[in-house]
């Protein structure tokens, strides 16, 4: 995977890219244990469940389509996010999954978002 910095970025982005591209090189999904991703905006939380063999998308929860009661940039909305992408990939008969941090620290809500979908019934 080649990435193309522009010198638009900012450093901050472009360190979290060449964290992703390093991260990406050892995190590989497979039918019996897909990656799930997530991905973490100012405003909103997304996380999807991929199986990379086949490049098809199994699952996938965000604060934009969920139905959550107050701020969408809470650690509370990303810990309903982790439970709500657990129940469907339950509901695809997924159990066990390897955690893709997609270059962010293992820190708030990327942490509680980690946490809803190991008590979802989640593994990794």
């Amino acid at each position: 995977m080649r990435l193309n910095l522009k010198n638009k970025m900012s450093a901050k982005a472009r360190l979290r890219l060449k964290k992703k591209v390093r991260i990406r090189k050892k995190v590989y999904g497979t039918p019996e244990c897909p990656r799930l991703t997530v991905f973490r905006s100012s405003r909103h939380i997304y996380a999807q469940v991929v199986d990379d063999s086949t490049g098809v998308t199994l699952a996938e929860a965000s604060t934009k389509t969920a139905k959550i009661s107050g701020s969408t940039g809470s650690r509370d909305a990303a810990k309903a996010i982790g439970l709500e992408i657990a129940k469907r990939a339950k509901d695809k008969k997924v159990s066990k999954v390897v955690f893709d941090r997609n270059g962010f620290q293992y820190h708030g809500r990327i942490q509680s978002l980690a946490d809803g979908a190991r008590e979802g019934g989640l593994g990794f």
